[in-house]
């Protein structure tokens, strides 16, 4: 027994050594942020907003979005910085001047260069520290003092070794190093006798709060002069302090005091109510040494550390709560308590009180929900159901996995969903008896009343489900609503009891239930403003959040307009937990669960706060001018800067050449692709009800070379020129088709002229060869009439032989002779075929001759044919069987018919015709 309680306090002990308080936000860069050095000696903001720091080598430029390293001409290491009007003067070794921003970039001017001011004794200063008095700006080394006011360089020799140099209402206070504070009055130096306790201390601060001016020592504390008397700061703090060694301390508010240590981080301490917190290594802080304090505008805090830089958002209204131990776990349920919170998580319930973070004994185990029910909580455990109230831990049942537990809106009573189905308790005060509905076995993640008797549940993969049951708690009926209005992606449904309104989330959709029907209906209202959301999570009765694209909002209803509030990505990226993230509403204070902590915040001071935005548009490192021409093909690099750095600096949205508004959580944009013509970019934020306009930038993307005026010109002389040559090119061609067409027609005219003579020739020949073989034919004729008369006449004149030497009788000579003359005539019938086969060989000449001259006779037919033949009227004549006579005669009849002229010949006049 004795050794269990040494190890129960063991482990208590423990833990409270890694405590974790509630603290403001801190954003840390570290020198592969900024790209420099460790030490950050300096710091200030500029009147451009912009935070200003001496790194070592480094110069650097920090608007919120870009880092810009720069480095002294000489190269030597800078230690102090300070922003007056639109420079920020500098001061280096054995060199001190300004930098202002010229075109976008920061340049530096030389005010100790060829001055002579660093040599002999003088020759290794530093300026560690400069500051303004009535428009003079002092250089402060360790030795000396340079005054520079626009006109001249007073340098003021120090007869002792300076620590720094304070001012405090017009008044500059010199600490020496162990020999007291010395007023100075820009000539000569005065020891401040009252403060004499503090001779032998070196001081790194002067400040006053009201009318108390703070001396804070490097090894002895704090001590506060009041009514002319110096005595140590009465806090306890102090004493811890004095342990401490302090570096640097500034009033950023009234009471409101910031220290920084060499080991310890930074104290943030409320002067009025004694209270403070420290930030360090363990908690928020990148390094525990602690160089240089500024304030911003915003009355943030910026530190510079032995090795990076942090920003303090003090005055945001959002406190983060992490155990950088990993004792703590993803946190799912917070309940509020009278000392602080109770918090479940997947490594058990804890509680959170007095600062000071403790496990429960026993509980380890992954938590799902912490549920105060008059004081005492109810713990759904995954190994049961568990009951704390504040003296012991006890599992009162066996129901495993309880997610959720609500009162009954019918009966005094609690239901409670978990992994096995819904389970509820008749006596809150006995969570040990408890009844399930039966037959429902299913892991059931949340639930909702829709009347009595009746529940409206969603599976803890999918599915949406009615339940019915009667007052004995017997299942009436279990209806899949989802499939039966055939919704086949119902994975992940949500819940949502908004006002009088239950609503379910579907498949990033809005529905509400037609309960006599059983219909899904959808909810045009949430549909319209809520489509496509990653999360919804509900508060209250009248507000809720929802996470999309990746950002958190608070939704409000103002009559028939949702409120949108923005929460700053910064406070919780990589820290949400999926399907899990919860809303605590205590008071007026919210409460977000995460993966290693909560996230607190008061909902009525997350205001929004109009902001000056500017636009910073960067080609190849150099920053453009409104109105900007760039080449095409090139990457824009955009930067949104705002005039802020802590709370209320709001997230941004842009929007592209009209296009749809699109988030810029961390105010870069980079464009590529750009289409050519003229561009406009313009930067938003939100009130929560609309998008407000807050600047803009345009530029023109210039055509490609290949597209611009002088190569667009040059293609169109080119173009033209080819045109042109084209032009020439086809009219000398045409001309020379011309040529060589007149020459093919000359060549075809002269083809065809001797294809015409030559056809010509031919014809000629032809009507020759036809005249010669119509006159072969005549004489063919002529010569068969004459071998058929001469055959006739040869027959005969053998008969009539014959009969001379057979007979004797004269008489019967006679009879056979005239018998012989009779018999070898030519019959009819020959003479009839002579002339057939005599016409017929003179076709064509007896076809025309008829043709024109139509009332010739068949005998002028064949006194023409004799005639074409050539046969003289002689040789006609037996022809015809005329007499010679009888042949001049026909033929005289003849040429009248033809009408021929008296000296033209007959028989040419037929050869022609």
């Amino acid at each position: 027994m004795k050794l269990r309680f040494q190890f129960l306090f063991f482990l208590l002990f423990s833990l409270n050594l890694f405590s974790q308080e509630l603290l403001p936000f801190v954003e840390n860069f570290t020198k592969s942020n900024y790209n420099g050095d460790n030490q950050v000696w300096s710091l200030t903001q500029g009147g451009d907003n912009a935070m200003y720091f001496a790194n070592n080598h480094y110069f650097f430029r920090y608007n919120g979005v870009k880092w810009e390293r720069y480095a002294l001409p000489n190269k030597t290491v800078i230690r102090s910085v300070f922003a007056y009007q639109e420079k920020i003067y500098c001061g280096s070794y054995n060199e001190f001047g300004y930098w202002i921003r010229e075109n976008g970039v920061m340049r530096y001017y030389s005010i100790s260069k060829d001055k002579d001011f660093f040599k002999d004794s003088s020759k290794n200063e530093e300026i560690w520290k400069i500051f303004e008095i009535n428009g003079a700006i002092y250089f402060q080394s360790f030795n000396e003092i340079f005054i520079y006011n626009e006109k001249s360089i007073k340098r003021v020799a120090v007869p002792f070794l300076i620590s720094y140099c304070f001012v405090i209402d017009s008044k500059i206070y010199v600490a020496s190093v162990n020999k007291g504070i010395y007023l100075f009055n820009g000539k000569d130096f005065t020891y401040i006798e009252k403060w004499g306790v503090i001779a032998n201390n070196v001081v790194h601060s002067i400040d006053k709060n009201s009318d108390e001016i703070f001396i804070f020592t490097q090894k002895n504390g704090v001590f506060v002069e009041k009514n002319e008397v110096l005595q140590a700061w009465n806090h306890p703090i102090n004493d811890a302090l004095k342990s401490e060694v302090i570096i640097t301390a500034k009033f950023y508010q009234k009471d409101k005091l910031i220290i920084g240590t060499a080991s310890k981080g930074v104290y943030i301490i409320q002067i009025d109510s004694g209270e403070y917190i420290n930030i360090n290594r363990n908690n928020r802080l990148y390094n525990n040494s602690v160089l240089s304090i500024a304030v911003d505008k915003e009355n943030d805090i910026w530190l510079g550390l032995d090795n990076g830089i942090s920003h303090i958002e003090i005055n945001s209204p959002f406190r983060i709560f992490s155990d950088n131990t990993g004792e703590l776990g993803t946190v799912y349920s917070i309940a509020s308590t009278p000392k602080g919170y109770l918090l479940g998580s997947n490594h058990g319930v804890f509680t959170y009180e007095n600062k000071a973070l403790n496990i429960i004994p026993n509980s380890q185990g992954q938590v799902w929900n912490v549920a105060a029910i008059d004081g005492t909580f109810v713990i759904g455990h995954n190994d049961g159901t568990f009951l704390y109230d504040f003296k012991s831990y006890r599992k009162v049942n066996s129901l495993t996995g309880g997610w959720q537990l609500k009162k009954d809106n019918y009966q005094d009573r609690y239901i409670q969903s978990n992994y096995i189905g819904l389970a509820f308790f008749d006596d809150k005060n006995d969570l040990s008896k408890h009844k399930r509905l039966n037959t429902v076995y299913r892991p059931i993640k949340d639930f909702v009343q829709t009347g009595q008797n009746e529940i409206i549940a969603s599976d803890s993969y999918r599915g949406l489900f009615k339940i019915n049951y009667d007052d004995n708690l017997e299942l009436k009926s279990y209806l899949n609503l989802t499939q039966k209005n055939s919704i086949k992606n119902d994975f992940g449904v949500k819940i949502f009891k908004y006002k009088n309104d239950v609503l379910y989330y579907i498949n990033s959709e809005w529905y509400y239930l037609d309960s006599v029907t059983d219909v899904l209906k959808k909810y045009d209202l949430f549909n319209q403003n809520f489509r496509n959301i990653n999360e919804v999570i509900p508060i209250d009765d009248s507000s809720f959040a929802i996470i999309k694209e990746g950002l958190f909002y608070i939704i409000n209803q103002s009559k028939d307009k949702f409120s949108w509030k923005l929460i700053p990505k910064k406070y919780y990226e990589g820290k949400i937990i999926n399907q899990e993230t919860k809303i605590f509403k205590f008071n007026n204070q919210y409460l977000i669960n995460l993966d290693d902590g909560f996230l607190q915040f008061e909902s009525s001071k997350n205001d929004f706060t109009n902001q000056k935005v500017e636009i910073e548009a960067y080609l190849k490192g150099k920053i453009l001018t409104n109105e900007a021409r760039i080449p095409n093909n090139q990457s824009l690099n955009l930067h949104f800067v705002s005039e802020y750095f802590g709370n209320k600096k709001s997230t941004l949205f842009y929007k592209l050449n009209n296009q749809d508004i699109i988030p810029l959580p961390d105010g870069k944009l980079i464009l590529n692709n750009l289409a050519s013509g003229k561009n406009r970019i313009e930067v938003y934020f939100t009130n929560g009800f609309e998008f407000i306009k807050t600047d803009e930038f345009t530029f023109t993307v210039l055509k490609p070379w290949y597209l611009s005026f002088w190569m667009v010109l040059l293609y169109f002389t080119l173009v033209g020129g080819i045109l042109f040559l084209y032009y020439r090119w086809n009219k000398i061609r045409y001309q020379e088709k011309i040529k060589l067409k007149e020459e093919e027609l000359k060549h075809h005219r002269e083809i065809m002229e001797l294809e015409m003579e030559a056809e010509n020739k031919l014809k000629l020949q032809d009507y020759e060869k036809h005249i010669l073989e119509m006159q072969v034919q005549s004489k063919a004729s002529e010569v068969a009439g004459k071998s058929l008369s001469i055959a006739k006449q040869s027959e005969m004149i053998e008969s009539i032989q014959r009969i001379l030497e057979e007979e004797k009788n004269i008489n019967t000579v006679k009879t056979k002779i005239k018998k012989a003359i009779k018999s070898n005539a030519i019959n009819q019938r020959e003479w009839e075929n002579f002339e057939k086969n005599l016409i017929q060989s003179h076709e064509e000449f007896v076809q025309k001759l008829t043709n024109t001259y139509p009332e010739l006779t068949s005998k002028d037919i064949k006194l023409s044919i004799y005639l074409r033949m050539n046969l003289s009227s002689k040789e006609i004549a037996p022809l015809m069987n005329i007499s010679y006579r009888g042949v001049e005669l026909h033929r005289y009849r003849l040429r009248k018919k033809i009408q021929l002229n008296p000296d033209e010949s007959l028989s040419k006049f037929m050869l022609n015709l």
